[in-house]
């Protein structure tokens, strides 16, 4: 499972080197008569060309659940920008980050008040791209690219209404992936801790072995299958979509099919809690109280069990994410910052997006010793800062694990709309409570998906 939001407190303000992103560039002119999404919007936020104009006016900037803990970072690259570029206002608003998320900043969207600098992840840009509310960062800056580590540029496109593939977001930080586990719980059941699995298939064979011992005491992992997909059918090399992204292809591989078999014979067996069948919540709390052998696969967990939990902390481990047919790790799903193509100072919207996500603002932020985060530029991931790192507890041993996997892992992902990814969700489900059989939940997912996808869902 991956978990949805990292948290932490920043033990110093790293002073930057104020760099004028998005040098260049500029607000959008005074011409209007276009339109994104439904909403008017200056002629220079949409089409083909560079932005011109000032960089000056008030911008919003959208985060989600970072205030509490990284106030005084963000206020103050905020701070460092507005120095930079006199005349500007960064407004910054915090979205608590529920599972509403998306739906309700498509709707904001769709109402033309959405922020005009936005943290998003791969569903919500999925769904805005398509709709045309992003602005077309690499054809507003064609240098945009410049500080990203090729792969994870690659991973900032997304598809729009016509099924082109433009880049609508800028690559902020990743998590990384790897196993987080209860070292007892797994030695209950007769699991080797040191020796992690190479397969999907081979974790949920562990699962397995861990509801038998655990007799209904604890639980080896939490049971809603829209943490594991599209992850698991990435990790395991099954085609999720067609070429062109316009149909489901994910159930004309046979290990689709079993993979529902397995979700549903190991919730039949009660390797998962039966109330989190359908619920949003990760796998914190239960793991932090004993009951869950296997925790968040987001490095970052481990900070949150060290800090809430440090009885379940000294008997937790990490280790390495089962490769599969991939061959490396994943990188991890990772967050993004996007700029509304309905902002009405556009340019300045692009500006503080680029310094924000700037190699010397990321490695500050990524540098937090409570925090288990990892850039996306070049530069900032050849600092020694990651490729030194020393310690051999679970936060330091989770820290070196994904620095060593960034090296070389993969940052293909399947994006999948909302409402394709709950379509796929829901018929799992429905196999899982034994109320139809995994192939025909395999079939009818597929057949429902393809639906959503001729309709432009």
């Amino acid at each position: 499972m991956r978990a949805r939001r990292l948290t932490g407190s920043l033990s110093c303000l790293v002073v930057l080197t104020l760099t004028a992103a998005g040098c260049g560039l500029s607000g959008g002119s005074d011409d209007s008569g276009a339109t994104a999404g439904g909403c008017s919007v200056d002629k220079g936020n949409v089409g083909s060309g560079k932005l011109t104009g000032d960089v000056k006016g008030t911008i919003t900037f959208q985060t989600t659940n970072l205030k509490k803990d990284f106030g005084d970072f963000f206020n103050g690259v905020i701070a460092d920008f507005q120095k930079a570029h006199p005349g500007t206002k960064v407004k910054w608003i915090d979205d608590p980050g529920d599972n509403t998320f998306t739906s309700r900043t498509v709707a904001d969207a769709q109402a033309c008040t959405m922020a005009d600098v936005i943290n998003v992840n791969a569903p919500t840009a999925t769904a805005l791209t398509k709709a045309g509310y992003l602005l077309d960062i690499g054809t507003k800056d064609p240098d945009s690219s410049k500080p990203f580590v090729p792969s994870f540029w690659k991973t900032a496109t997304f598809a729009d209404a016509s099924g082109k593939s433009i880049h609508t977001t800028l690559p902020w930080y990743t998590g990384g992936v790897l196993l987080t586990y209860n070292k007892d719980l797994l030695e209950k059941a007769g699991i080797d801790p040191a020796k992690a699995p190479t397969s999907i298939f081979g974790l949920f064979a562990d699962y397995e072995k861990v509801a038998k011992a655990a007799d209904g005491k604890y639980f080896a992992t939490m049971a809603n299958p829209i943490w594991r997909i599209p992850a698991d059918f990435d990790q395991m090399g099954i085609k999720v979509l067609s070429s062109d992204g316009k149909s489901a292809v994910f159930g004309d591989d046979p290990r689709t099919t079993q993979w529902v078999e397995w979700m549903a014979k190991l919730y039949k067996e009660g390797a998962m809690p039966k109330d989190s069948l359908s619920s949003s919540n990760d796998p914190s709390t239960l793991y932090s109280q004993g009951k869950v052998a296997y925790g968040s696969t987001n490095p970052s967990f481990v900070r949150f069990v060290k800090q809430n939990s440090p009885s379940v902390y000294a008997k937790t481990a990490v280790g390495q994410q089962p490769y599969d047919a991939l061959g490396v790790a994943s990188a991890g799903a990772p967050q993004y910052i996007s700029v509304a193509a309905t902002s009405k100072h556009a340019a300045t919207a692009l500006s503080f997006a680029e310094f924000l996500t700037n190699a010397e603002n990321q490695t500050a932020w990524c540098k937090d010793p409570a925090v288990v985060i990892f850039p996306t530029t070049t530069e900032s991931l050849n600092d020694p800062f990651f490729q030194n790192v020393t310690g051999t507890d679970p936060f330091s041993q989770a820290r070196k694990l994904v620095a060593d996997q960034l090296k070389t892992a993969s940052t293909n992902q399947t994006n999948l709309s909302p409402a394709v990814q709950n379509a796929i969700v829901s018929q799992v489900q429905l196999a899982m409570q034994g109320k139809k059989s995994a192939a025909d939940a395999v079939k009818d997912a597929q057949e429902k998906s393809n639906e959503l996808l001729k309709q432009g869902s």
